[in-house]
């Protein structure tokens, strides 16, 4: 009888931006050859008619890529278009066989053997890849507004440390440093010196007409009275410190706009998917494009416990002998996780200064969890198990999450039991 790897003639490619190298090898782990081709289309109609050469007979390709959304990706569509089988190899998995060897060495031929040789060994366990490409644009676009949320951090922490040279107590009037108030503020008055001469009524109408303020004349007077009291001196190098303060305004501003037309691009492109994530509460349309930009075609996971496995959100079992315990899973996809985590911390919460309960439902289960003996990690662990099934159930089924009628909490209730926010 036949075994069922014995069908296959086994391949595995380390890709790269010019070039990807692609070993074969048979069921028995033997090396049979190996192509290297260049990363474009005639390229890869080059490399799978070689291929073919080095078949084994009466079987067919199975190729396993390491890299599927980068350099490997328009040969990953490639062969899904000639109806080849293709499984996503993945990285650690093909370290961890590099690894295991008695020399320790690194080649994109080795690579591409390492990638072969996991691909044989746990060939049932690989996930098919399948490159459906508005997944790919939905995570590109998530990839780029993560870009420049980040990148806008950065300029605030950066326009923070420079502020404090010259406005010390800035935050006093402008709480938020990339408010549009803030924003208009500081470019045009990078420093007190440049508020010379202006008067209270000035700096009123000024913010009024750039930023749509309602600076009150009272608060400008202030404003102008304390930065006047400050002692603040100009400095010999003052105008290149005005210069880059305005620079890292004028860049914020640009980062603001472009992450709006990001959102905006998501909120229409999210209509190429089937889904109503975004009926529920706490889920805006940033994060459902997150989720499904990390979650993916919801039929790769046949249940709900598939899918909390692979955002690490299930337990771990650990048992040897006569002991059996269970701790939190720090694998699986840590972005899909953080992304679980921050929405079961929105909807177990009660918001504002009237404690609006924002999920009846999800608040009271933390709180019975709480009250089981759990800390709060854990209880908050069980209200992301809670979530993933109601997501996963919405996404298979199409279906809207009907929200739980919201009310207001008695702070003195909420004070008793120690849940005030």
């Amino acid at each position: 009888m036949t075994h069922p790897k014995m069908k296959w003639t086994y391949c595995g490619i380390d890709s790269h931006k010019d070039t990807h190298c692609a070993v074969f090898l048979d069921c028995f782990f033997g090396k049979i050859g190996e192509i290297t081709f260049n990363n474009i289309p005639s390229g890869f109609e080059a490399f799978l008619k070689d291929a073919q050469k080095l078949k084994v007979v009466g079987t067919d390709f199975a190729f396993g890529l390491e890299d599927m959304s980068a350099y490997g990706r328009a040969l990953n569509v490639f062969l899904t278009e000639k109806k080849q089988t293709v499984k996503h190899v993945n990285a650690a998995l093909v370290a961890s066989e590099r690894k295991s060897g008695s020399v320790l060495h690194k080649t994109d031929s080795f690579d591409a053997e390492c990638a072969a040789r996991v691909l044989i060994s746990r060939f049932d366990e690989l996930p098919v890849a399948d490159p459906q490409d508005k997944y790919w644009v939905l995570a590109s676009v998530v990839a780029r507004r993560n870009s420049l949320v980040k990148i806008n951090v950065a300029l605030k922490n950066h326009l923070h440390a420079l502020l404090t040279d010259s406005y010390p107590n800035y935050k006093k009037y402008f709480p938020l440093v990339a408010s549009r108030t803030a924003l208009a503020f500081f470019e045009n008055y990078p420093s007190p010196g440049t508020l010379t001469g202006t008067t209270a009524e000035e700096l009123r109408d000024f913010l009024h007409n750039e930023a749509n303020s309602r600076l009150s004349l009272e608060k400008a007077s202030g404003f102008l009275s304390h930065i006047g009291k400050s002692g603040w001196k100009p400095s010999e190098y003052q105008a290149e410190k005005d210069f880059t303060v305005k620079s890292t305004v004028r860049q914020i501003k640009a980062n603001i706009f472009e992450i709006g037309e990001v959102d905006g691009l998501l909120e229409k492109f999210l209509k190429n998917f089937d889904c109503k994530l975004t009926s529920m509460s706490g889920i805006d349309t940033v994060t459902a494009a997150r989720l499904l930009a990390e979650i993916g075609d919801i039929k790769r996971f046949p249940t709900s416990a598939k899918l909390a496995k692979y955002a690490g959100v299930s337990p771990v079992t650990y048992a040897s002998g006569k002991s059996d315990v269970q701790y939190a899973n720090t694998r699986g996809n840590r972005q899909l996780n953080e992304i679980f985590f921050r929405i079961a911390l929105t909807l177990t919460m009660a918001v504002g200064k009237t404690n609006r309960i924002v999920n009846p439902y999800f608040y009271h289960y933390y709180r019975k969890k709480l009250a089981e003996g759990k800390t709060k990690k854990q209880a908050l662990k069980c209200v992301e198990r809670r979530l993933v099934n109601i997501i996963w159930g919405m996404m298979r089924n199409n279906t809207e999450y009907i929200n739980p009628e919201t009310y207001d909490e008695p702070k003195e209730n909420a004070d008793e039991k120690g849940y005030a926010n």
